[in-house]
């Protein structure tokens, strides 16, 4: 009878609705595109690690569009991301999900950093459809310690640019709060182990001993320094060292690969994947497998970047086997881990805190 109670006094007594606003790169479905994207990034990421003015964004967006053109529609065919698509499914699954709990006072909008629909624009939509919570979830790349402030500071834009001028510390939302990176969550690294051990186990490795299989785990590498920012290194070697942890005594040869953009003047995490790949090549390797450690979603980097360091190493080492492994991207399992996430965050801002102490005491038997 109490526990009923509870649940009555826990239906009824809630605080508006919450918007989850699922946030990730985005990349571009169209060459036309390629400028603005490029210019975004310029504004949010580059300009964190190289002194770049903003009368430079738009030029740096043209001359990095021309180079993308090459990259995506002549070397490499006409790619287009499957980023997007995949992140639509996520968005959906992780909705589902969530209003199989929390009904209809939970929507999941997904925003873009650096193409459409923009954060910005996603934002003035949630305020317009009046929610008054705000989950600020950034999802693609672990190191959110970096990427995903830039959430924060697009959500900060727009309310800075809506705020009345007699107040401008006022917020249109009652509460908001923020997912971090998920670099030492337990739930996903134990995914990624379960995922790899799947792949080693095939007939079709069988024939290799343990110690001739190499593994490298990628992430997205990052410069040593950024203005302030950790660049999401420090994130990405704590989860690699989580999944390694739990292989090594089995698979010894096991390596990071940062996933990097070289500069001039930059230095940028190591080993990239070429040199992780030689290095347990050297120790005797005779199958490399690459696996997405840093990204939930596949996109140009878990694609391209791989690929032409496999067509590098081929040309180098050919009698090596190569593979490369997927993303979690909507695998079920992730989705649900994923939407896991996000409900003790949701809890906090929809159940005031005094119908959370009684849930408590009814559920234990306290007066």
């Amino acid at each position: 009878m109490m526990i009923q109670q509870a649940q009555l006094t826990l239906s009824t007594q809630t605080k508006g609705r919450v918007a989850v606003l699922l946030a990730g790169y985005g990349e571009v479905q169209s060459f036309q595109d390629l400028s603005v994207y490029n210019q975004a990034a310029t504004k949010y990421i580059a300009s964190q690690f190289l002194p770049i003015p903003d009368w430079l964004d738009a030029l740096s967006g043209k001359v990095l569009a021309l180079q993308d053109v090459f990259n995506f529609g002549i070397k490499h065919h006409q790619f287009v991301s499957p980023e997007n698509e995949i992140f639509e499914k996520q968005r959906l699954g992780i909705e589902i999900l969530l209003q199989e709990r929390w009904g209809d006072r939970i929507e999941v909008l997904k925003a873009f950093y650096f193409c459409q629909p923009f954060v910005q624009q996603v934002i003035a939509e949630i305020i317009q459809k009046g929610f008054e919570n705000l989950l600020i979830y950034p999802l693609l790349v672990v190191d959110s310690a970096f990427t995903g402030i830039i959430a924060i500071e697009q959500v900060n834009e727009v309310i800075a640019a809506i705020a009345p001028p007699h107040n401008p510390q006022q917020s249109p939302f009652q509460s908001v709060r923020y997912i971090p990176s998920f670099a030492t969550e337990p739930d996903y690294i134990d995914l990624m182990v379960r995922q790899l051990e799947r792949i080693l186990t095939q007939s079709d490795l069988s024939h290799f001993f343990a110690t001739q299989i190499g593994i490298i785990l990628t992430v997205h590498g990052g410069p040593e320094k950024a203005q302030g920012l950790l660049t999401g290194t420090i994130d990405g070697q704590a989860l690699y060292d989580g999944v390694r942890s739990q292989l090594q005594h089995r698979y010894p040869l096991i390596s990071i690969g940062w996933v990097n953009h070289d500069m001039p003047l930059i230095h940028w995490s190591q080993p990239d994947l070429k040199q992780a790949a030689k290095s347990l090549i050297k120790a005797g390797a005779q199958v490399i497998l690459f696996k997405p450690l840093g990204w939930v979603t596949e996109n140009y980097e878990t694609i391209l970047e791989v690929d032409d360091a496999i067509q590098s190493l081929r040309r180098q080492h050919p009698k090596v086997t190569y593979m490369r492994l997927e993303c979690v991207n909507d695998d079920p399992d992730f989705l649900a881990i994923a939407a896991g996430w996000a409900n003790p965050l949701i809890e906090s801002m929809l159940i005031p805190q005094s119908v959370m102490v009684g849930k408590q005491e009814n559920l234990t038997g306290k007066e």
